[in-house]
């Protein structure tokens, strides 16, 4: 009778471990961290900003985007990112201390002319803040056929009008004046 109980005792471990054992090699899915929305996250992790959601609504044929994000500043100081995606001027974004700037909700968009890049690709962009070297990765391009979309698709008509970006500003000594 005890060898009956002690095999029952066992059966059951076993069954117990075999319906749960897989929970002890297989990651937490809740653990994992990814971007809840169709942007992306960029985290330099020796800048000082970090980028949130970040993605390009363009136009039908990919000609014109608008670049969309919320740029997030943790630290004490001002901080300004630079944007460059290949063959387009860089945007610069300063964000004051302790704040975040929502491009696309309470600030404008980057407005990318020339972007030659339809809806549904990728585009490689390139984020550097402080003194890092900056992080490259791999932007969703969307359009505007979703209805929270539709608002942030560049006018066309407007192409023209718009002045391209600044180049990021560098530190450079004034001459000395001749005497």
């Amino acid at each position: 009778m005890k060898s009956r109980l002690v095999a029952s005792a066992a059966l059951s471990a076993l069954v117990l471990l075999g319906a749960t054992g897989c929970t002890f090699i297989t990651p937490q899915s809740t653990q994992i961290e990814y971007p809840a929305s169709d942007g992306v996250n960029v985290s330099d992790a020796d800048g000082p900003l970090d980028v949130r959601n970040a993605f390009i609504v363009a136009t039908e044929d990919g000609s014109v985007g608008n670049f969309i994000a919320a740029i997030v500043n943790p630290t004490d100081e001002k901080a300004t990112l630079t944007i460059t995606l290949v063959g387009i001027d860089p945007f610069t974004v300063t964000v004051p201390a302790g704040e975040t700037v929502s491009l696309g909700a309470n600030a404008d968009p980057l407005r990318v002319v020339d972007l030659d890049t339809k809806p549904g690709a990728t585009i490689e962009v390139h984020f550097q803040s402080g003194d890092s070297t900056g992080v490259k990765t791999e932007v969703p391009v969307l359009d505007g056929s979703l209805p929270y979309y539709a608002d942030l698709v560049p006018d066309v008509s407007e192409r023209a009008s718009q002045p391209t970006p600044e180049p990021t500003p560098t530190d450079t000594a004034a001459p000395a004046p001749a005497e």
